[in-house]
């Protein structure tokens, strides 16, 4: 959420941001609003100010006509008309600050000076790692699934419908291994603190990183109690210090977290319906990070790092691209996807994306920290990013490290989790 100081001293900085996301012409009708909103707030202000303070002088004089022993009938009856009319304006004070706030709620994040403007045809490949197997004579990672039993979507489809999958045998323990994986790694060797957070979180939680209200459609919510299925980790990390001021001594903060996520993919019908490239549910270790806002550029290319280290060491040919602002999320100031190569459908998948929220969340959360002592506290800078998502992480290895007798062979760094170098 943005400063409210942006409606009134930078709204043309603002609208120049929505213009470099292309949804200048949807969304100017709703800064124009926001200005209009703003203007209405501070009048508002300085009259509730002006009629506070000619109350205090009617119940001066008020007071002095009583020891006087003079008539302050008039006196009173003014004054009583101007509590009346304060309390009316400050009703509508609230409600004008109620629509700001509602306002504020839907205008994107403004994208960092050095992200591409335009749409995803803009978006920069900065680095490339491993040399892509061919695809010639790879299965697709579900021929592979299906012949070695590594998975079920048929009677995943039969459980709970399209779009969700059950794994066995050798696919399930590559889920746990790849979960204990990660996590080690980057609790270990990268100085995260594990996280175990609930799968079910509250509005608030929703809103304050920017699901809410705008993606509203895309959530799993329960009926009666207005909780939400997590759609990542994400979520309920980063709200761990909501409306709460930090140690500046504790940052960077750095949290790992695995989850379950939930996703409903509204108008994604049709993408990617063969084999586990899109579910509703599916399983990720997520990365998230508070920093200073000094700091928070350098915590983003160190973050972006940890889950590049998890394809490499995983021996997975992979690309980071930077996406241009029109590509980039709702909530994110800059973001790199790291796309793994999966040989057998030949595409690069994305598995990960890092991105660095500036004070975007930090401010709808109300995440804060006090530079030194006496200080006024400032709002932190949030990142994420995912280290890795399961599924397509998967298909990369099943494409990846497949035999020519259909068994798959199995990275260096998850034979001790799997307890075997060969799936067959």
């Amino acid at each position: 959420m943005h400063d409210l100081r942006v409606l009134r001293d930078q709204a043309e900085w603002l609208r120049e941001g929505l213009q470099r996301r292309g949804v200048l012409d949807t969304l100017a009708p709703t800064v124009d609003r926001g200005e209009s909103l703003e203007a209405d707030r501070r009048a508002l202000i300085q009259a509730v100010e002006e009629r506070k303070a000619q109350r205090n002088a009617n119940s001066q004089e008020v007071a002095r006509r009583k020891r006087a022993k003079e008539d302050a009938d008039e006196l009173i009856a003014e004054g009583r008309a101007l509590g009346d009319e304060i309390a009316r304006l400050e009703q509508e004070l609230a409600s004008t600050e109620d629509a700001l706030h509602s306002v504020l709620l839907e205008i994107p994040n403004v994208t960092l000076p050095d992200v591409p403007a335009g749409d995803e045809s803009n978006n920069v490949i900065v680095k490339e790692w491993g040399t892509p197997r061919p695809s010639d004579g790879v299965k697709p990672h579900w021929e592979i699934a299906s012949h070695l039993g590594l998975f079920d979507l048929e009677r995943a489809a039969k459980i709970s419908g399209s779009g969700f999958v059950v794994y066995r045998k050798g696919g399930a323990r590559l889920v746990r291994a790849l979960m204990n994986f990660f996590i080690d790694s980057h609790r270990d060797e990268h100085g995260y603190e594990e996280v175990w957070p609930p799968l079910l979180v509250n509005r608030a939680t929703m809103t304050g990183t920017g699901q809410l209200p705008k993606f509203e459609d895309d959530a799993y919510a329960t009926r009666t109690d207005d909780l939400f299925l997590i759609p990542t980790a994400e979520v309920p990390v980063t709200n761990l210090y909501r409306d709460e001021i930090v140690d500046p001594d504790a940052m960077p903060m750095a949290f790992v977290a695995y989850s379950a996520c939930f996703r409903r993919e509204a108008g994604s019908a049709g993408k990617d319906t063969r084999g586990i490239l899109r579910t509703h549910e599916f399983d990720k270790v997520e990365l998230v990070r508070y920093a200073a806002p000094e700091q928070s550029a350098e915590q983003h290319e160190l973050l972006t790092r940890h889950a590049e280290t998890m394809l490499e060491r995983l021996g997975i040919p992979y690309r980071r691209k930077l996406l241009a602002a029109g590509d980039t999320g709702f909530s994110s100031a800059k973001t790199y996807d790291l796309e793994a190569w999966a040989p057998g459908v030949g595409a690069w998948l994305e598995v990960s994306s890092c991105s660095n929220f500036t004070d975007y969340q930090a401010r709808r959360a109300n995440i804060r920290y006090r530079p030194a002592k006496g200080e006024k506290p400032r709002f932190v800078h949030t990142l994420n990013g995912s280290a890795l998502a399961f599924p397509r992480t998967i298909a990369c290895l099943l494409e990846h490290y497949q035999n020519a007798d259909g068994t798959v062979n199995v990275p260096d760094v998850l034979r001790p989790y799997l307890g075997t170098d060969v799936l067959r």
